[in-house]
């Protein structure tokens, strides 16, 4: 008989749940191999490829439904683990500049040396999340975030990513400081955060949820905390309680 393994173990190995699996299955990623007589989801060889190249696809960025695309169009397994592979080789030499990025704010931080953007945003690519943008927001809005950043000369881009990351400095003095968030000082710094937000956001200004939601986002997801904790730990969550602060008091 064929090897096989059980949702449970398969979830175990691959480190996912099994209501994950069950929900690839009902989306039709990840079909079990068979189904026993208990209703237990059994799956096999060919099912574990399939899983393989569905959490790459996730790693990649892709969203579920360009998942299922990309899955229906591959019929020579072979040469889909090939493309994965190259895929993965561009994103390790993506993050290995990202990784000599935060080297470089790191020792220009301790050293009080000048951070410039171009430096410290190296290997950073808006366009990776494109998928999730898409799948949290919707297509039109992806489009016009991009259109307005294509739009931008590389000076313009460059200002925009400095204000970021001189915000980022601030907020991350004012943390270790032990300064309140509610301070006029520290409220200083969130009316420039918020009127940058608008700007990215074509002008659109944030209500007092939507800002606050952000500020959440800042410490959950840690492709955003990393943007703040890299200069001292903790300041992500400054952020957000600074970024509450300003919507209860002025949204």
């Amino acid at each position: 008989m064929a090897t096989e393994w059980s949702i449970h173990e398969l979830a175990k190995y691959a480190g996912t749940t099994s209501r994950t699996l069950r929900h690839y299955g009902d989306l039709g990623l990840l079909t079990p191999s068979r189904i026993g007589h208990n209703g237990y989801r059994y799956y096999d060889q060919e099912s574990l490829v399939r899983l393989q190249r569905i959490l790459l696809l996730r790693e990649l960025g892709l969203g579920l439904p360009a998942i299922a695309e990309v899955l229906a169009g591959e019929r020579d397994t072979a040469a889909a683990l090939r493309t994965h592979l190259e895929l993965l080789k561009q994103e390790q030499a993506r993050i290995a500049r990202q990784i000599a990025s935060v080297h470089t704010t790191l020792r220009k931080t301790e050293a009080g040396e000048q951070l410039m953007a171009d430096e410290v945003f190296d290997g950073f690519d808006h366009t990776q999340y494109k998928d999730e943008v898409i799948e949290r927001w919707g297509k039109d809005a992806y489009e016009r975030g991009d259109r307005w950043w294509r739009a931008k000369s590389d000076a313009e881009k460059k200002a925009h990513l400095q204000m970021q990351l001189d915000m980022a400095v601030d907020y991350a003095r004012a943390f270790q400081a032990g300064t309140p968030v509610d301070s006029d000082e520290v409220q200083a710094i969130v009316q420039r955060h918020y009127d940058w937000v608008a700007e990215g956001w074509q002008g659109r200004r944030p209500v007092k949820e939507a800002f606050i939601g952000l500020g959440e986002m800042y410490v959950q997801d840690p492709r955003f905390a990393v943007n703040y904790d890299q200069h001292a730990e903790g300041t992500a969550a400054y952020v957000r309680d600074a970024m509450k602060a300003y919507a209860e008091q002025r949204l």
